[in-house]
């Protein structure tokens, strides 16, 4: 039996208080993308949630020197997520008494880091001998009676 050597690792920010929404739009520009390349862009983008995205990815690549012994320039985000957390309810004080809710929500943020020259069982052979398929199926809904004629 083969000892599957782990070549992922992780490092996940729990309740960073700023929505989900605006966390993903950095998320989806390094998703993918190697170390280095991954802190220039996030040095460079001006959003705010850069930093915290930056300090994870930072963690992350120190996870895997620190477990693993794998050098930085080989390290690639191979999955990236953000999740909804908890959403804070404060109250604000307003005119005549009355209060205002204000809802501040916070998000999960996973990296998960993997390290290229690990990956050792990747078998090129079976990739390189496998036929492909050079028949292309033509399917039109129109001409089999398809959901449009149905009245």
């Amino acid at each position: 039996m083969l000892n599957k050597r782990t070549t992922e690792v992780y490092a996940l920010g729990q309740h960073i208080s700023m929505s989900a929404h605006k966390a993903r739009r950095v998320i989806d520009q390094i998703r993918g993308r190697s170390y280095e390349e991954t802190l220039m862009i996030l040095e460079l983008m001006p959003y705010r949630a850069c930093y915290p995205i930056f300090k994870l990815v930072y963690s992350a690549a120190a996870n895997a020197s620190s477990n693993m012994g794998s050098n930085e320039a080989n390290l690639v985000i191979s999955k990236a997520e953000v999740n909804k957390g908890t959403i804070m309810k404060r109250l604000k004080p307003r005119a005549r008494g009355r209060s205002f809710a204000i809802q501040k929500p916070t998000c999960h943020i996973t990296i998960v880091m993997k390290d290229i020259s690990l990956d050792e069982y990747i078998d090129i052979t079976w990739s390189q001998n496998k036929k492909k398929d050079t028949t292309m199926s033509y399917y039109d809904m129109y001409s089999n009676g398809g959901t449009w004629d149905k009245k």
